[in-house]
């Protein structure tokens, strides 16, 4: 009789619920980062992030987006797409935020995708490009869904010190800026 007593106070006081923590939650968040890094990898490869983060207009914001980013997806561009199929069809929801540095040297961002707040069971990925001062601004063709090159380069752009693309970190150099580009994801 003690021991059914013990076991029944023992399944009384530890309850499992969907919240708890275990090892199939921490799989879900390690499939999820190795998603990410694998988009940011991918797109990189094939050259779609860096126009996409040129995609910069004088009203100081992404082309095509708000202020404050994209908020319905990815943008309309190559880059936007890869995210698109990769992570929404698959119902996991990101944002995507850019890492600059700024003229005194310390670092800020610019949101280019907010679909909301992450959970607490969220996935981060990182990877840094170098953008030159050769490098093209580009405007997004929403029909076509890419990132065109204009004819204004990142050295010659008048924008000022307080945008996103304003600050030449190296201006006796070829480097323009280095931007980091973060993805955070997480099942909606």
């Amino acid at each position: 009789m003690l021991l059914l007593a013990s076991i029944v106070f023992a399944l009384q006081v530890t309850a499992v619920t969907p919240l708890t923590g275990s090892t199939s939650s921490q799989h879900i968040e390690n499939q999820q980062a190795k998603l990410a890094e694998g988009i940011l990898a991918a797109e990189a490869e094939r050259g779609s992030v860096v126009p996409t983060l040129l995609s910069w207009n004088e009203d100081g914001h992404f082309d095509g987006a708000e202020a404050g980013g994209f908020h319905g997806g990815g943008p309309p561009t190559a880059f936007g797409n890869g995210l698109d199929r990769t992570l929404r069809e698959r119902n996991i929801a990101f944002n995507v935020k850019v890492y600059y540095v700024t003229g005194e040297g310390s670092r800020d961002s610019e949101l280019l995708v907010d679909l909301g707040s992450p959970s607490d069971h969220a996935s981060t990925a990182t990877r840094s490009f170098t953008v030159y001062d050769d490098d093209v601004l580009h405007r997004v063709n929403e029909t076509a869904q890419r990132a065109e090159p204009t004819a204004t380069t990142l050295e010659n752009t008048s924008m000022s010190n307080s945008t996103y693309l304003g600050y030449n970190v190296d201006p006796d150099g070829p480097v323009y800026n280095v931007l980091e580009v973060e993805v955070v994801v997480w099942r909606m």
